[in-house]
C-alpha cells in the first residue's frame, strides 16, 4: 500500500464552464491542451482530467473526434493517468456526455452523482468584451439551468463504462451526492475504494466555507469509512485555500484552468502547471509528499496506461 501522507495532485486542464474571453491562457486547440497538460504533469500531476473544446471558436466539444487529436499524445509524453469527463456541458444529454470514455476506455474518468442548479450567470458582470457570441449566450442561459444527473443517468455511465475497467472521480457538488453515492455502493454498482472529489463553490453547489469542506469531510467518513479516497477542488479564488485546507487533513486535491483561471489575486495563472506547482509548494510545506503516477494507481486501484484504447 502507498504511505498515507502521499497526495495525488489532479489536474483539470481546460474544462467547459470558463470561455476564451476569460483568460488568454485557456487551452483551446487539441495542442494546447497538448502541451499545458504535459506541463502540468511534468509539474507533479499524477492524473490529468481532460475536455475538448471546438478549436476554432472554443466551445466544449464532447464528440470522440475531439479527443482523438490529444489523448495519444499526452499519453506517450507522460505516465500521469487520463481521466476523460464524463459531465461535459450541463447543456449535454448523457449519451452524448459518455461517449469518449466509453469509446477510449481511461484509466479514469468522472462521474457526476446529482443534479444541481449550476450557475455561471454572475460571470457576465466580470467582462465587457466578448471573443465569441456564444460565449454571454453560454453564460445568461445557466439563470435557468439544472445540471441533469438523474438516478438513471447515473446508472447509464456505471454500465456503459464499469465493464471496461474504468475506475470513477465521483463528483459531489453537495451532501446529498454523497447520499447519492452511498446508494449506488449499497446497490453493488460501483466498486471501493471510491474516489470521492468533493466540488465547493460552483453557484448551486456546496459554498467554500471552511465549515463546508469540514461538512463533506466528516459526512463521507461516516458513510463511506476506510472504502473511500477523499479529493477536493475548490471553484475560483477558493481554489488554493481548499486544497490547503484538504492536504492537511489528510486529503488529495485537484487544480487547474477548469476550476480556476486564477494563480493570486488579480494575476491569471500563465497555464495549468503553474497552479500544480503552487499546490505542489503547499503540500510540501506541509511535510507530505506529492504522489507519483505509479503511486496514485496503488492508492487508487487503477487498471494501468496500457489498458486503454488510445
Amino acid at each position: 500500500m502507498a504511505q498515507r501522507n502521499k497526495v495525488i495532485i489532479t489536474c483539470a486542464v481546460t474544462g467547459a464552464i470558463h470561455t476564451p474571453s476569460m483568460s488568454e491562457y485557456l487551452p483551446i486547440t487539441p495542442e494546447e491542451i497538448t502541451e499545458q497538460a504535459l506541463g502540468a504533469a511534468e509539474a507533479g500531476a499524477s492524473i490529468l482530467h481532460l475536455h475538448a473544446r471546438n478549436p476554432e471558436t472554443g466551445q466544449p466539444d464532447q464528440t470522440p473526434e475531439a479527443f482523438s487529436p490529444f489523448l495519444p499524445r499526452i499519453k506517450a509524453g507522460t505516465d500521469a493517468a487520463i481521466n476523460i469527463t464524463s459531465g461535459g456541458s450541463p447543456y449535454m444529454r448523457v449519451e452524448e456526455r459518455v461517449k469518449p470514455a466509453a469509446v477510449f476506455r481511461p484509466e479514469v474518468a468522472s462521474l457526476n452523482m446529482g443534479s444541481i442548479n449550476f450557475g455561471l450567470f454572475h460571470l457576465l458582470d466580470r467582462y465587457e468584451d466578448f471573443k465569441h457570441d456564444w460565449e454571454p449566450e453560454f453564460l445568461a442561459a445557466t439563470r435557468d439551468l439544472v445540471f441533469r444527473n438523474s438516478f438513471q443517468d447515473i446508472e447509464y455511465i456505471l454500465s456503459t463504462c464499469y465493464e471496461n475497467g474504468t475506475r470513477f472521480e465521483f463528483e459531489c457538488y453537495d451532501i446529498a451526492h454523497l447520499y447519492n453515492l452511498k446508494h449506488f455502493l449499497d446497490r453493488g454498482l460501483v466498486k471501493p475504494p471510491l474516489f470521492v472529489q468533493s466540488v465547493f463553490g460552483i453557484l448551486g453547489g456546496i459554498g467554500t466555507h471552511p465549515e463546508d469542506v469540514l461538512h463533506m469531510k466528516r459526512t463521507a467518513d461516516r458513510l463511506f469509512g476506510d472504502s473511500y479516497r477523499w479529493s477536493v477542488l475548490g471553484a475560483g479564488s477558493s481554489q488554493l485555500r481548499i486544497a490547503a485546507q484538504a492536504a492537511s487533513m489528510g486529503g488529495h486535491v485537484r487544480v487547474g484552468l477548469e476550476d480556476s483561471l486564477w494563480l493570486g489575486p488579480g494575476e491569471l495563472a500563465p497555464d495549468n502547471a503553474s497552479q500544480v506547482t503552487k499546490i505542489r509548494q503547499v503540500i510540501e510545506g506541509l511535510g507530505l509528499e506529492v504522489a507519483t503516477p505509479a503511486e496514485a494507481r496503488e492508492i487508487l486501484e487503477l487498471k494501468g496506461a496500457d489498458n486503454v484504447a488510445f
